[in-house]
């Protein structure tokens, strides 16, 4: 996507450089825009951790770059294999909840299996880093197109220049992947397409994903937005303000449950309530085929209590600063996620179409 008009994806191998790899650090914006260079796992691995980068297929593809660093390193091991499978390890325990990043590291690893030298080894990892994040953008290309008959249905149904109002939570925009994104996609493919659309913006507490984030995507776009507190959604969707819910995921079951930011069951809750079509927008890599049931088995990331403590932003003479929010003697629980159920989901987006949210039909898709 674009940043002052320059394409950029969310990490790439540095040109002329291939053993360093780029990211964005998502943590700086929308203040700065700032591109930081990655040279070992560890850094890949605390990036991850740290949330320098984050989102489903963005962390999935990092940690896809991360491999071939480690397969770098690798080459001074007397053990090459064992050495690359440690590293690998390291990424693995640094996000619990989005499976995407299991997925990756397991094609890594596959490849890694095939290679019947270290030096074929090391070529392998690499291809596969770029192959998971040229596939990632395929995925959501195709996520656009096939969301985008959504939007035009709605917007048929509408006058002529009055815009489809879209809600969306968190951050499942390209800063999320490697580009385009998942939930952003048909909203851009609609904007591409001439479709007049507005975008409600969760703010998404505690880390204001949406505030930070998708706004500034959205900025950069040119796409119409307003930014609103976490808990306004509902009553926007009972004033008929809302035509659709647009989220991402972070992991799906095979029944069709949806762990995604903690927040979205309660939107996918009012919008049920109100007739709101809730739709969840993710490529098949989301989906784990080993899980059945969302709410006893996807494990919940639970992060630090400062980061609901504590919060940036810009004072008026142009300065960040950051600041507490309530009693420092208040604890404070910071669950990363929560477990959508299927029977509230109206359908799942993903590269192979718009999916009932149903192990049958999802095992029909992607079978």
């Amino acid at each position: 996507m674009l940043v002052d008009g320059k394409p950029y994806r969310t990490v790439w191998l540095k040109p002329d450089e291939p053993h360093i790899v780029q990211i964005i650090d998502q943590r700086k914006l929308p203040w700065k825009f700032e591109v930081v260079d990655l040279r070992t796992v560890d850094e890949v691995a605390r990036a991850i951790k740290e949330m320098w980068v984050r989102g489903a297929g963005c962390i999935a593809a990092t940690a896809g770059y991360g491999m071939w660093l480690a397969a770098l390193e690798a080459m001074r091991d007397p053990d090459y294999k064992l050495a690359t499978k440690l590293g690998a390890r390291k990424l693995l325990q640094t996000r619990p909840t989005a499976v995407n990043l299991t997925w990756a590291l397991e094609r890594q690893l596959t490849a890694l299996s095939k290679a019947r030298t270290d030096l074929q080894a090391l070529e392998m990892t690499r291809e596969m880093a770029e192959v998971i994040a040229d596939e990632d953008v395929a995925a959501c290309r195709a996520i656009g197109e096939h969301g985008l008959t959504l939007i035009q249905s709605i917007a048929r149904s509408k006058k002529p220049g009055e815009p489809v109002n879209i809600l969306t939570h968190c951050n499942a925009g390209w800063l999320a992947f490697v580009d385009i994104g998942s939930a952003t996609a048909p909203i851009y493919a609609a904007q591409k397409a001439g479709i007049p659309i507005h975008v409600w913006v969760d703010e998404t507490r505690p880390r204001n994903q949406g505030s930070r984030l998708t706004a500034w995507e959205l900025t950069q776009e040119g796409i119409p937005h307003t930014i609103i507190p976490d808990n306004t959604g509902g009553h926007l969707m009972q004033h008929e303000k809302v035509d659709m819910v647009i989220t991402g995921a972070d992991r799906i079951t095979k029944k069709g449950d949806v762990a995604n930011k903690i927040g979205t069951y309660l939107k996918a809750l009012a919008a049920k309530d109100n007739g709101v079509p809730f739709y969840v927008a993710a490529p098949g890599s989301t989906i784990d085929w080993e899980m059945n049931d969302g709410i006893l088995e996807i494990p919940i990331e639970q992060r630090g209590e400062e980061e609901v403590a504590l919060i940036e932003g810009m004072t008026s003479a142009g300065k960040l600063e950051t600041v507490r929010l309530f009693p420092q003697a208040s604890p404070a629980a910071n669950y990363g996620f929560d477990v959508t159920p299927a029977r509230h989901i109206t359908g799942i987006i993903t590269e192979r179409g718009v999916v009932r949210a149903d192990e049958a039909a999802l095992d029909r898709a992607f079978s």
